[in-house]
């Protein structure tokens, strides 16, 4: 292909056209205060939630090719608090988090689904209490200068795990732990 640019603004032209041609990229993504990450379950019928201060999310996402994206979430077990300091060492010690032996979890993500209005799916793996499971994270992207992630995930502590012995009994202790987060990102 042979083309002659004679004046500036064909070369303008020229340039705008390869700008607009060219794919756009995932962004890369570090989280920013004001972030959260919080779980709920029940105790003998009492709902109870806590929160995990001090996680740290790195996430690569462009919504055009969420195939392509990624994320990473590194918690640490040892500051989960629920607001009973009875339950917060129960949770630290051998019976739940074990966090002598287990001192954070993490969270990994390659390739996410687009579900839809800004919704995503991002099938992973949670590696907690030496044993490594798929868990699905579904989460709403809202884009912006800040952009923000708003997520849910459904875990089996059991299936960790997490509470077995005396604990096991899922009429005390439901196997199941519903996890949220509200994630906002700079960009790097």
């Amino acid at each position: 292909m042979n083309i002659k640019l004679t004046t500036p603004a064909a070369v303008a032209a020229a340039l705008a056209g390869m700008l607009a041609a060219t794919p756009v990229l995932a962004a890369d993504y570090e989280q920013a205060p004001g972030s959260a990450l919080t779980f709920a379950s029940k105790y003998d019928g009492e709902i109870f939630t806590g929160s995990f201060p001090g996680f740290r999310t790195e996430l690569s996402f462009d919504p055009a090719d969420p195939a392509a994206g990624r994320l990473d979430v590194t918690i640490p077990l040892a500051g989960a608090s629920s607001g009973n300091s009875d339950r917060d060492s129960t949770l630290q010690g051998k019976d739940f988090f074990d966090v002598a032996r287990f001192a954070q979890a993490r969270y990994t993500a390659n390739g996410f689904r687009a579900l839809g209005d800004n919704q995503y799916a991002a099938d992973g793996a949670l590696e907690l209490h030496g044993v490594s499971k798929p868990v699905t994270l579904t989460f709403t992207w809202t884009p912006g200068a800040q952009p923000v992630l708003t997520g849910r995930a459904t875990v089996k502590r059991l299936d960790f795990g997490i509470g077995g012995g005396d604990w096991s009994d899922t009429k005390t202790i439901p196997d199941e732990t519903a996890i949220s987060t509200i994630v906002r990102f700079n960009t790097r």
